[in-house]
């Protein structure tokens, strides 16, 4: 199903009283209630959803981890998907939640599937945002995308250095200063080495040929100008899971969570707080 929505104007907030969790894997989280977990992209980590922890945490409890390699997390060696859907599991073992929605962004979303695929009693429903259900789609090939990723690194940079330009590149044209002063934040919290571990990892991905085998209620979010998954690639992912809507965010590129937060938090909240028995690919709404 495709459900245009206009985005409203994006609103970043801070973060009050979230704590943080450091230790081999680490987190950030605000407020109680039914958990739900939200995995960062390649460029981001647990300070890259603090709209959401501030915007869901008043009817969730809101989790937001450093990946393996990433912010306060312990590296993981080697760094696969199924190393990084076990590392899920484990930290959901640490904060007691024996089962939350998933919340992935981009490679977060990618972990979601993985985690959904590998521990599907620990997942509630899924929000699937700017992601793909594998990589290269359109063709990109594997070793071009790594050089275009990894010869900065190469070159001496830190991935702080490459933050905004990076993220610049990849936004839609309504985000706003503060956002991507917060998401240039979360990306200098990456160490060099987790950024090449992740880069490596992420070419492996396809699900495409298991889609059918994920039962939990899916929404996939995407951004009408997101040119790095496009919104061929999330309708390609919507059709393949058998409880999948689709929501398209106009106007927005890849970073719909900080990009139009307001927009995000409420269909988000709205999705994950709908009826337990919502059929399989039923339209829920019509914006």
């Amino acid at each position: 199903m495709y459900v245009p929505v206009v985005a409203e104007p994006s609103d970043p907030a801070a973060v009050p009283g979230a704590s943080d969790v450091d230790g081999p894997l680490a987190w950030r989280e605000r407020g109680a209630g039914d958990p739900v977990l939200f995995l960062h992209g390649l460029g981001g980590s647990r300070t890259s959803w603090e709209p959401q922890l501030n915007g869901l945490g008043g009817a969730f409890r809101c989790i937001a981890w450093d990946m393996p390699g990433y912010g306060a997390s312990a590296p993981v060696q080697p760094l696969t998907f199924t190393a990084i859907a076990d590392a899920v599991a484990r930290l959901l073992d640490a904060a007691r939640v024996r089962r939350a929605h998933l919340v992935g962004e981009s490679f977060g979303g990618m972990h979601a599937l993985h985690v959904a695929l590998r521990h599907p009693d620990r997942v509630g429903r899924l929000v699937l945002a700017n992601t793909s259900p594998a990589f290269g789609l359109d063709g990109t090939d594997p070793g071009e995308w790594r050089a275009t990723r990894l010869d900065p690194l190469d070159a001496g940079l830190a991935p702080a250095d490459m933050a905004e330009d990076v993220l610049t590149a990849i936004a839609g044209p309504g985000l706003s200063r503060e956002a991507l002063g917060m998401r240039v934040a979360g990306f200098a919290r990456i160490p060099a080495d987790g950024l090449r571990a992740a880069v490596d990892c992420l070419p492996s991905h396809d699900v495409r040929e298991r889609l059918g085998e994920i039962g939990s209620p899916a929404l996939v979010i995407a951004g009408e100008l997101d040119a790095e998954t496009p919104v061929t690639y999330s309708r390609v992912l919507a059709d393949g899971l058998p409880r999948a809507e689709l929501v398209v965010l106009d106007g927005i590129g890849h970073l719909a969570a900080s990009e139009a937060p307001q927009t995000f938090n409420r269909i988000v909240r709205d999705f994950l707080a709908g009826p337990p028995d919502l059929a399989p690919s039923a339209p829920r709404w019509a914006i």
